[in-house]
């Protein structure tokens, strides 16, 4: 009996001694190796606070800062940190209700996690920062962090700059987690072309929490924190004062400006119309703005500068005179016995203004006076050259001059999204004539229409390798980037390479063409853009417009369209203009290129100029079937609206049991959808007639 109580006491002191020594193990591992309850205790007692960087800033030719930063704040939520609030006191401060809540709440918690800092609510307003602040310990999980936001002090250049938004969680995925939730990027324009450069590093500061999770001062006196830093600058080409004015004369007006110097390919200025300040998309109301402007028919957001595609009109001649000379087809002496129509396929067409005789005797006269028979029939003979076997051969020869100077391709601007235009080839007409055409087919062609379409962009940098006899560099805006790395050097060189356009053409066949672009001015279809002292070189171009409303064809008004460089001589500037629907080149599109050639050029305008800048910025030119495409936006966007806002019950049978929606007789709630459907949709023709009416009159 004793030795049986012996062993077992021993047993009992074994299986002591070995559970002594697992808790012992287990202490030196989680106080000494695992730094897992460390952490824990951590996040408990240290608040990791991100520290974001101030974007680089945005400088124009002169060193005007045109986009430039500011501070606001972002109010971040961690879930599981949230205990014992009051919801309906935080909703109150918060001017939102309890469901808005929980919503925020579940989107922080799936599509972050409940453990680390998601974005409630960003930007807050001045009088929400405040409140919140006064009330910040009634609230644990929810705190402040200075948000960097961008500020344009010049209200301009709006497709230029672009604008930044929280990163997208398709974004976070492209960039293999770089960007997290909460972070901003670059969505358009320059913003997101040189987000790289642009987007600086981020810091983290560690603050220690009381017991009520309360901010109290920095952990360990900040040694463990890292700082921001700064993103770098840009040195543009833009002149914004430039710019202002173009966006100014664009008032009230679809269409383009584009302004390059010819020597570097640098653009001075870029502006689509219709316009929006850039202010708008930054701060708490961005999203209520962007909202807005999506809805706008006219396509505020839309930069036509490089998306929107013309038919060129007559701005394309003196392309057009370049080919046949190259070709061998026509010289400077050649002329064409214009009557007013073109014959010379049987059909009369094209017209031209001009009935009298002499008008296209020679090469200049012929740019000088925009003869459309005459570059129709230069078209015609450039195709059906003798030395090419057949009309195809020839037109596809003329497709690859139509590419060396820019049209049908994209050009490489420092902006996303640029358009191609388009310059059909022969695949094309074979499709649609089965094989069966010929130079009378597309003679248009040769007046900038058919199917050529082209960027204003593409136009401006058609007049820089006229202006430079032959070559180009890539249009673009960044002139340097600050603190220039490798990497940067690597990026800018694409645009301080010179391209050589068609080398065969010679300085004497440019400047046949430059000497009858001089002549439109001086005696030509564009005198209206003279500027005393210096010698311009232009073409104008009326070109037809078409769109489609309620399923039909309908023909508008001419786009004015004006292309130009200035002085003849070592040019400093080449412009393009497009003004939709507004008839003649030289009544909107000229006066426009002169204005803003003078204040390039001269650095100040004369007093004429100063009048006219106000009557073209206060004359209205929108399109008025914008006003019909509105209200049938509005009111297919009304219907769908209401199908998404049925009481439950209509949503359960019509979407989910996918049955026959219940009528009136059926369903009271839905019989009183459907009145208010009527009221809106009266409502909404109401107004519109109302703004028709004020515009009309």
């Amino acid at each position: 009996m004793p030795v049986f109580n012996q062993s077992r006491s021993r047993i009992i002191k074994l299986i002591f001694t070995v559970a002594f020594l697992v808790i012992l193990v287990q202490l030196f591992n989680l106080q000494v190796i695992s730094g897992k309850y460390r952490k824990l205790a951590m996040d408990n007692a240290v608040y990791p606070k991100i520290v974001y960087p101030e974007r680089g800033i945005i400088f124009d030719r002169k060193g005007k800062a045109i986009l430039n930063n500011s501070i606001m704040y972002d109010m971040m939520v961690t879930p599981a940190e949230i205990k014992g609030i009051d919801t309906l006191e935080f909703c109150r401060m918060m001017e939102i209700d309890t469901a808005e809540f929980n919503r925020r709440i579940l989107d922080a918690r799936f599509k972050n996690t409940a453990v680390r800092p998601s974005i409630f609510e960003d930007l807050l307003t001045p009088e929400l920062q405040v409140r919140f602040e006064e009330n910040s310990w009634k609230f644990p999980g929810f705190v402040l962090v200075q948000r960097p936001v961008r500020v344009y002090p010049f209200k301009a250049a709006a497709h230029i700059l672009g604008y930044i938004a929280e990163v997208s969680p398709k974004q976070i995925e492209n960039s293999e987690s770089f960007y997290r939730m909460g972070d901003y990027v670059g969505q358009t324009g320059l913003e997101a072309i040189y987000e790289k450069v642009l987007m600086g590093q981020r810091g983290v500061q560690y603050l220690i929490k009381d017991n009520k999770n309360r901010l109290v001062g920095s952990y360990e006196k900040g040694e463990f924190d890292t700082a921001a830093i700064a993103g770098r600058g840009l040195r543009t080409f833009i002149d914004i004062e430039l710019q202002q004015l173009a966006e100014k004369l664009m008032t009230n007006k679809v269409g383009s400006v584009v302004a390059l110097d010819p020597k570097t390919g640098g653009i001075l200025a870029m502006t689509s119309g219709p316009n929006f300040n850039p202010n708008e998309l930054t701060g708490p109301d961005k999203n209520k703005n962007y909202t807005r402007l999506v809805l706008d028919v006219s396509a505020p957001l839309l930069n036509r500068a490089i998306k929107g595609q013309y038919p060129p009109g007559s701005t394309f001649k003196p392309l057009g005179a370049l080919i046949a000379l190259d070709e061998g087809v026509i010289n400077a002496n050649y002329g064409f016995p214009c009557g007013g129509r073109y014959h010379g396929c049987g059909i009369g067409k094209p017209a031209c203004t001009h009935s009298g005789g002499g008008h296209a005797a020679t090469l200049r006269l012929s740019i000088a006076n925009s003869c459309n028979s005459y570059y129709a029939h230069v078209y015609r003979l450039t195709v059906d050259n003798p030395k090419y076997k057949n009309v195809k051969d020839g037109y596809e020869k003329w497709h690859d001059y139509m590419n060396a100077f820019g049209l049908g391709v994209r050009l490489g601007i420092d902006l996303p999204s640029e358009d191609r235009g388009n310059i059909p080839d022969t695949a094309v007409y074979n499709r649609e004539y089965r094989n069966q055409w010929n130079s009378c087919t597309n003679l248009t062609l040769g007046i900038g229409q058919d199917k050529m379409l082209a960027t204003p962009l593409q136009l401006a940098n058609a007049m820089c390798i006229v202006a430079n006899k032959g070559y180009y560099y890539t249009p673009h805006f960044v002139d340097k980037i600050e603190g220039e790395t490798e990497e940067d050097t690597a990026l800018l060189n694409k645009y301080r390479k010179k391209h050589e356009v068609l080398t065969n053409i010679s300085d004497l066949d440019y400047n046949e063409v430059i000497d009858g672009m001089q002549d439109v001015v001086e005696s030509g279809t564009a005198r209206i853009a003279k500027i005393p002292g210096i010698e311009i070189c232009a073409k104008t171009g009326t070109a037809e417009n078409f769109t489609f409303l309620d399923g039909k064809k309908l023909k508008l008004p001419d786009n004015s369209m004006f292309v130009c460089f200035a002085p003849k001589e070592n040019p400093r500037i080449a412009l393009a203009v497009t003004v939709e629907n507004a008839g003649f080149g030289s009544t909107w599109a000229g006066p426009i290129a002169r204005i803003l050639m003078e204040k390039y050029l001269n650095d100040t305008i004369q007093e004429k100029s100063k009048a006219d800048v106000e009557r073209i910025s206060n004359t209205d030119l929108m399109p008025k079937y914008y006003i019909r495409k509105q209200y049938i936006t509005d009111s297919l966007r009304a219907v769908e609206w209401f199908k998404l806002t049925k009481d439950s019950s209509y949503i359960k049978k019509y979407v989910f049991e996918n049955t026959t929606a219940p009528g009136p007789e059926e369903n009271k709630e839905q019989g009183k959808q459907e009145k208010k459907e009527s009221l809106v949709f009266r409502n909404v023709e109401r107004s519109y007639r109302q703004k028709q009416f004020v515009r009309t009159t």
